[in-house]
């Protein structure tokens, strides 16, 4: 006779079989502000074709494959030729594939790409995060190939092709490519100008031998990598400086380049996709843009991953979010559903504000590229470095709340909340970390007047429709008043000017209730310093239901 013990009840069924795009209103209603209206009936089309795979039991099940299996690296083949490869499960090509294949390279190729790509890419970071590394820098390297017209029209329909081809072969034989990049030493880290790699020019124009070491090298698996030289002529003779480089991974003859990877990095999360150490010994590269220009010249390239990050950490701490929301929707205890007790819906409320937060902010930077005007260009040189500051920080601190919410079942593996907690530190240290973004928002303060001017006319906008909105804003002009001294005071600026910036746009596009709750507790002073804490007078069951995923 069976045991009755084993009888299952009050257990949530998995959140899968939806549409991860179309369940998400705060996506799909920025997308409708940003977009042009002509284009919203395709796009809402693909992003939701897009949804439902990352919203199937299959598509997770990959995921899930991909990273209980790390990519592996191989050195050497059977017969002792060095080869340099990287292994990885067949899940990571089918999730990488279905990434490219959904245009996440293509943003600018198409009207309105930017938009549309970043509501893909905040999808497509829900399933794996890990995919999504080769998809960004692939799309930020072309606007930093562009420097060199020639190499442009060479590899950018290669970058925005929908086709992913994983073999290593000579680019001109491939329908798609993916780009990595390698600008951090052991010695220098952030401070890239104490980059040691030389760069020695060869006799045909444009073209050197790397000789070096990278120490974070992003996607080591990729056809091409832009990095970062110091360049000097043949004879050894005057350096060029610091310079921009584009080293492919397979010469034009089938040779492959001397490209030595010499281990993978063991990383907290982000364990689907490979992060190496390469060494560069008499490595062929093309020159990108001119010498001594190379952090001018990458600079286009890391201002796009930054909004990767941002988008990202909305991506993990809209899944977060989903999943509690989800539990709780079907959990009971103490005598009724856990998403109707007064106090956990507060905690679902404070979370779900954050996370629309962040979607609200991530969309409005892909919009100012879409734009391209001068006053949009202006705004990203704030808006990019404090969101990237702001939201990547608020990304783990929402992963572990949203895992709590579980209970128990948060901390196992077999919830999927383990990996997003693991993931949700990455996007603060990559391409920057905090006080690197901090620092850069107090350079486009000192050295680019028009920046502040645009951003001062986007949040003024909003001006009026919020008292709380209006004192922040009050009380960031007070802060900009002196800046003598601002490097120690830099993050607390970074964070107003997100903050601002975030309360700014639910203010005037966001529903009441969540624009009401971010206020109050963001910038009226009126929350604590954990998740939870609103208002109790707010309206959260509305918050909470705009938030909860749709089957």
């Amino acid at each position: 006779m069976a045991g009755s013990t084993h009888t299952v009840t009050n257990q949530p069924p998995p959140l899968t079989g939806y549409d991860v795009y179309s369940a998400d209103q705060a996506l799909v209603a920025a997308v409708e502000r940003h977009l042009d209206p002509g284009l919203l009936d395709e796009a809402h089309a693909e992003l939701s074709a897009l949804g439902r795979a990352a919203g199937s039991a299959q598509v997770q099940e990959w995921a899930a494959q991909a990273d209980q299996h790390p990519p592996e690296l191989r050195t050497h083949d059977r017969h002792g030729r060095r080869v340099d490869e990287v292994d990885f499960h067949p899940a990571w090509h089918r999730l990488l594939g279905k990434g490219v294949g959904a245009q996440l390279t293509a943003a600018w190729a198409r009207p309105g790409g930017h938009v549309r790509r970043a509501a893909g890419f905040l999808v497509w970071t829900q399933v794996d995060a890990g995919t999504c590394c080769p998809l960004s820098m692939t799309h930020a390297a072309v606007p930093a190939l562009r420097a060199a017209p020639e190499l442009a029209a060479e590899w950018e329909p290669r970058l925005t092709s929908t086709v992913y081809d994983r073999e290593l072969r000579p680019a001109r034989l491939k329908a798609g490519a993916l780009f990595g990049m390698g600008m951090t030493e052991k010695q220098g880290g952030s401070d890239v100008r104490a980059n040691t790699t030389v760069a020695t020019a060869l006799a045909e124009d444009g073209t050197y031998e790397l000789t070096g070491h990278k120490w974070f090298c992003s996607a080591p698996m990729s056809d091409g990598f832009l990095v970062l030289a110091q360049a000097q002529s043949a004879q050894g003779g005057g350096g060029g400086g610091l310079t921009c480089f584009l080293v492919p991974r397979v010469l034009e003859d089938g040779a492959r380049n001397v490209f030595r990877l010499q281990r993978l990095k063991d990383k907290l999360g982000n364990r689907s996709n490979a992060s190496g150490e390469v060494e560069f010994d008499g490595t062929w590269a093309r020159r990108v843009g001119d010498e001594g220009r190379g952090v001018r010249t990458i600079i286009d390239m890391v201002a796009a991953t930054r909004v990767d990050c941002v988008l990202g950490s909305a991506g993990l701490m809209r899944q977060a979010v989903a999943q509690a929301i989800h539990h709780c929707t079907y959990r009971e205890a103490f005598g009724g559903k856990l998403v109707d007790k007064p106090l956990m819906r507060n905690v679902l409320a404070d979370l779900a504000v954050e996370s629309e937060a962040a979607t609200a902010l991530a969309l409005r930077l892909a919009a100012a590229y879409d734009d391209g005007g001068e006053q949009e260009r202006a705004l990203l040189r704030i808006a990019v470095p404090a969101a990237k500051y702001w939201v990547t920080k608020r990304c783990a601190p929402v992963a572990v709340e949203a895992s709590e919410c579980l209970g128990g079942n948060g901390y196992v593996e077999e919830s999927g909340m383990p990996r997003l907690v693991r993931e949700s530190p990455l996007n603060s240290v990559w391409e920057g970390a905090g006080n690197v973004q901090a620092l850069d928002v107090l350079r486009a303060l000192q050295r680019e007047p028009q920046a502040l001017n645009a951003y001062l006319q986007e949040v003024g906008r909003a001006r009026g429709a919020d008292h709380r909105l209006d004192g922040a804003i009050k009380d960031l002009l007070t802060d900009l008043a002196d800046l003598d001294g601002a490097e120690g005071r830099a993050r607390r600026l970074a964070e107003r000017f997100a903050l601002v910036l975030q309360g700014a746009l639910l203010v005037r596009f966001g529903p009441p209730e969540v624009a009401d709750a971010f206020c109050a507790s963001r910038l009226g002073g009126d929350g604590g310093a954990a998740f939870g804490t609103l208002p109790h007078t707010l309206d959260l069951a509305s918050v909470v239901e705009r938030a909860a995923p749709r089957l």
